[in-house]
């Protein structure tokens, strides 16, 4: 078998007022520590040589900045940050969004899928955004996710994105995601947790090397509905569904109270577990894995991961801010990739 040659991971810049570019910086000063896969960052030159100069001051560390093409990023590395123009600058101050933000968000996320789709990179990691910023500024999306789904788009055809929080010690996926809890009740159906399901055990099996994952389902009511006094929808939304993953020869189990599928000795029963709603599953996985918890978009024709917290406006520009997520993201897109190659 031929080598394939190696890939850099494209990096989105997120909110530039956040802290995105400081645990970029801060990952990249832990590259052989930690024996980091080649990266680059797409956004402003200049903006970032400026967070690198106050992150580099906050740490008593030398931090040098060179701009490269993507085919130029793994060369780099080790001696520079690389960073790709996406030709919009950015301009904002820690901790304060301006008109640049949105403009120069979209456009790392914009660039780093075409650079991952027309083979320039491996996979995508995007660092956080600020949504109430890019609202603003006339974004449509919920999030990250439905806008990567629309960039993923052929022929006219959106891929349905299914949201997982990975930890070595936690998987989790919510079949509703971003929508209020009365919205959620409405979105469920037995075909959504099908489709859900099913993404998710293909892509365990192609870009985790799982290869029989077992999938434990969640109950929407307490006690999963304790046989229809406490709810029907176990019985007629999520047992339908079971018996439909089941003919399809997946592992599938439930469905199971939430209230205790998430204890050590039951996690060690299955691979992921897939929820209902958003906090149902998001809430067990930020328990135990709240630093280094891992964003990943399945079912998508690329690899999209991202550290599993938000802009923290507060801390920007402070070097405080903790990079466990990011390298972690960083890690598990470079594991998926070579899965995949």
């Amino acid at each position: 078998m031929a080598d394939h040659p190696i890939k850099p991971l494209a990096l989105t810049l997120g909110e530039p007022a956040g802290i995105g570019p400081d645990i970029t910086i801060a990952a990249w000063l832990r590259r052989r520590e930690l024996n980091l896969p080649a990266f680059y960052l797409l956004g402003d030159e200049a903006f970032v040589a400026r967070r690198a100069k106050l992150i580099g001051k906050a740490l008593g560390a030398e931090i040098r900045i060179v701009p490269v093409s993507p085919g130029e990023a793994v060369a780099a590395f080790a001696g520079a940050l690389p960073v790709v123009a996406t030709g919009e600058r950015a301009t904002a101050e820690p901790g304060k969004p301006d008109a640049t933000s949105a403009p120069a968000a979209l456009a790392s996320i914009r660039q780093a899928v075409t650079d991952v789709r027309e083979g320039r990179a491996g996979a995508v990691v995007t660092n956080p955004i600020a949504k109430s910023v890019l609202y603003r500024a006339g974004f449509r999306h919920p999030g990250h996710t439905e806008f990567l789904a629309e960039l993923a788009a052929e022929g006219g055809r959106v891929p349905q994105p299914v949201m997982m929080l990975w930890s070595p010690r936690l998987a989790v996926v919510p079949v509703t995601i971003h929508v209020s809890l009365r919205e959620a009740l409405g979105q469920l159906t037995s075909e959504l947790i099908v489709s859900t399901v099913r993404i998710v055990a293909a892509e365990l099996k192609s870009r985790f090397g799982i290869a029989r994952p077992r999938i434990a389902i969640s109950g929407l009511n307490p006690h999963a509905g304790e046989d229809g006094s406490l709810g029907h929808e176990e019985q007629t939304v999520i047992a339908p569904a079971l018996k439909v993953l089941r003919n399809d020869g997946i592992e599938a189990r439930g469905p199971l109270p939430a209230d205790t599928m998430f204890h050590e000795a039951a996690r060690n029963l299955y691979d992921c577990a897939v929820c209902m709603y958003h906090d149902q599953a998001l809430i067990p996985i930020k328990t135990v894995a709240f630093d280094d918890a891992v964003n990943v978009t399945l079912g998508l024709p690329f690899i999209r991961t991202s550290p599993d917290h938000g802009t923290a406006f507060d801390i920007a520009g402070t070097a405080k801010a903790n990079p466990a997520s990011l390298i972690a993201a960083l890690q598990l897109a470079s594991r998926m990739a070579a899965a995949t190659s």
